[in-house]
């Protein structure tokens, strides 16, 4: 018995050298966004990661990879701001009853003493409740966060400080994160370095600007040889 099998791919000069500059666009995009979302609060650096086989598939070969550092770290005017110092999320839950993973911690209360995200999604404790405060503080600056999460409202009346729970955060598959290092009044940015990625795109640039000029010395020569096959 004998097997025999191949795979063949025939694509003319024009077409790959499309795909390359189709794929480089793309990791071009992923520099700029990356760029754009550098004073952006909980923003995570995305890596551009190209597979094998990326001359023939082109931008099919191209995903990409979030960057978890932990980014800068800055003191805030809001003691209800909070930002990790070790990798993870604070979990929100959404209106549908679905759960989004973010660094942002720009939170505040409503009316009804929940801890709200800044886009008004319901911050999660570790049972996976959303976080009431069982009194409103007279002050914001009476609302303590510990390290670990942990939230304590002090009550000027009666000098005591009533339990509030504690910020669920997580990892990236979404288990529990044992020792969240919460800094309260600091916000987290970008872990992006502007330099870094202006180096990164120099040579998508070269490579593009390459296959560019590969394209129009292709297309100018095909469009003589049509021309020269019209004449005769």
């Amino acid at each position: 018995m004998r097997l025999q099998g191949s795979v063949n791919l025939s694509k003319s000069g024009l077409g790959m050298s499309i795909s390359a500059m189709h794929l480089d666009m793309e990791m071009m995009g992923i520099g700029s966004q990356n760029i754009t979302g550098f004073d952006k609060v909980g923003y995570q650096r995305k890596e551009a990661v190209v597979s094998s086989f990326a001359q023939y598939i082109g931008v099919h070969a191209l995903s990409s990879a979030v960057d978890d550092q932990v980014g800068r770290i800055a003191v805030s005017q809001s003691p209800l701001d909070c930002a990790l110092s070790e990798k993870g999320y604070f979990q929100l839950l959404h209106k549908d009853g679905s759960i989004e993973l973010t660094r942002d911690g720009r939170f505040h209360l409503n009316e009804n003493g929940e801890l709200l995200s800044v886009k008004g999604h319901k911050v999660l404790s570790s049972g996976g409740t959303p976080i009431v405060l069982p009194i409103m503080p007279a002050e914001l600056k009476d609302v303590k966060i510990a390290k670990d999460g942990s939230i304590a409202v002090f009550d000027p009346t009666t000098r005591k400080m009533h339990e509030a729970g504690q910020l669920a955060v997580v990892s990236s598959e979404g288990a529990l994160v044992t020792e969240p290092c919460v800094e309260q009044q600091c916000l987290e940015y970008s872990n992006v370095s502007l330099q870094q990625e202006f180096i990164e795109l120099v040579p998508v640039k070269k490579n593009f600007d390459a296959n560019r000029q590969l394209f129009m010395l292709q297309n100018s020569k095909l469009a003589k040889a049509i021309q020269q096959l019209g004449s005769a």
